[in-house]
């Protein structure tokens, strides 16, 4: 294929050792037709699609045609699935190769829905339409919203028909990742118990992510630091938006940093701190307020992979690897404290700081205030909703106010702080079913709506009908996987 398009494929993952990965190609689809492309990435991504037509866009995007250069590959990886242990590994995705933009960003492109692999598991491989779309619009709606996050290019319909509850149309979505390196592939190569193979991964994963440890006297435990911290704040954003992962399994962490996985995913409406859309969740294992913990739990494990190269004396080395994880409360409170203090337009810190924000949080516990715009009134966003002329709310506004007097500084910069922070608009559950359910109908005008809207989530222009929530009922919003 005529590499006009710029695409500028590098491959080092798929020259690890076989442990790592199976060589497979995608599997040709019947009818492929373009849904969407994300041409505001393919311009970072220095692509250029301008001469190329839909169909030929299919094609590529399907893997009925695959760019020069690529070498595909299904990654292998392990993981605790809501806690229970799994050798794993791509069942339904392929990893075209690393896209290089320059010297320095490296960008792996991934096929997810594409066909059958050794670790499908009795699964078909292929991706329903839906889902790949609620990827799309979920995984575009957080990197707007300046959290660090795996990206979509485009998604494809593959003309054929996927089995789930009922018969679906299938579809293939295309991702970009900084790498899929997850805490489960650390699983997966240390329960291999091959040392050469694990020191292999951690020099391959601190040379792609972390060049800054590459002659550090100890780099399993720089490692381990550093993945700490990029989890705290990785965790701390979805908090900050009210963002609900729905599957924090070890295999959906990545080393990098950045979200990876939408499914059973979404944002919460009020605010209520054991909130799960999982339908899989029984036990709000991955409810909002256990997303911390969660993380730590995980952390753990990562941990416990690197225990072999992070000392000889093993006792020596399960002592130091579990101060750092005890480390993770501490430095993920402070996070969240300050995370907190901007979204109230807060400067400095004062010893009564929690117990304001903790009163906050109460109230819109108590009286089912909805999280996104109890922020967007305080920052004096015209919202429609009697709840902000309650008694209690005012009086927590009046100490609020007191408190802000405490910066010494002027109201507009107060406001700064906390628009940078507070979204005006968030993908509302009700408005992203509404955008699936048409696109399933082949209107896709409602999703291209939607993810303009999205795209300027600080913005407060034109988006009064996708600030509301959805209107209350006593059925709970579920979200699936999609496998």
């Amino acid at each position: 294929m005529k590499n006009h398009i710029n695409w500028n494929f590098d491959n080092t993952y798929s020259r690890l050792p076989n442990t790592f990965k199976e060589d497979i190609k995608p599997t040709p689809v019947h009818d492929p037709e373009l849904v969407v492309l994300n041409e505001e990435l393919a311009k970072e991504l220095n692509l250029d699609f301008s001469k190329v037509d839909k169909k030929k866009l299919a094609e590529i995007f399907s893997g009925n045609t695959l760019p020069e250069n690529t070498n595909t590959i299904a990654q292998a990886y392990a993981g605790h699935q809501f806690g229970h242990f799994t050798m794993l590994g791509d069942g339904r995705a392929v990893l075209l190769g690393e896209h290089l933009v320059n010297k320095n960003s490296r960008f792996d492109i991934q096929f997810k829905g594409s066909g059958r692999t050794s670790f499908s598991r009795g699964g078909d491989g292929r991706a329903a339409l839906g889902p790949m779309l609620r990827e799309y619009i979920i995984s575009e709606a957080i990197h707007s919203l300046n959290i660090q996050t795996t990206r979509s290019l485009a998604v494809v319909k593959t003309g054929e028909k996927v089995v789930r509850e009922n018969l679906l149309q299938g579809a293939i979505l295309t991702r970009v990742a900084s790498s899929h390196i997850r805490v489960g592939t650390f699983q997966y190569i240390a329960g291999k118990q091959n040392i050469e193979e694990l020191k292999i991964l951690v020099n391959y994963t601190i040379e792609r992510h972390f060049p800054e440890i590459t002659s550090s006297q100890n780099k399993a435990l720089d490692l381990l630091n550093l993945v700490l911290q990029n989890q705290c704040e990785l965790i701390v954003d979805w908090m900050r938006v009210g963002f609900i992962h729905g599957v924090m399994n070890t295999d959906n962490m990545t080393i990098s940093g950045e979200t990876i996985d939408y499914g059973p995913c979404a944002f919460m409406d009020h605010y209520d701190p054991k909130t799960v859309f999982s339908s899989i969740d029984k036990f709000g294992r991955y409810s909002y307020s256990n997303q911390p913990p969660i993380a730590k739990w995980n952390l753990a494990r990562f941990a416990e992979c690197l225990i072999p190269i992070i000392d000889t004396n093993e006792d020596k080395a399960i002592n130091i690897a579990t101060e750092i994880i005890d480390n993770f409360q501490e430095i993920y409170e402070n996070k969240w404290l300050n995370m907190m203090r901007d979204k109230l337009g807060l400067f400095g810190e004062e010893k009564n700081d929690k117990n304001l924000i903790k009163s906050l949080m109460d109230w819109m516990s108590n009286n089912k205030a909805d999280y996104t715009n109890t922020f967007c009134y305080l920052m004096g966003v015209a919202i429609d909703d009697k709840i902000y002329e309650d008694v209690s709310f005012k009086k927590w506004v009046n100490e609020w106010k007191v408190r802000s007097r405490l910066n010494n500084s002027n109201n507009e910069k107060q406001l700064q702080l906390m628009r940078k922070v507070n979204p005006n608009v968030i993908p509302r559950n009700h408005k992203v079913e509404e955008a699936l359910s048409a696109a399933e109908n082949n209107n896709f005008g409602v999703m291209n709506k939607l993810l303009s809207v999205l795209k300027n989530p600080y913005d407060t222009k034109d988006i009064s009908e996708y600030q509301s929530p959805a209107p209350l009922t006593n059925e709970k919003y579920k979200t699936f996987c999609g496998t």
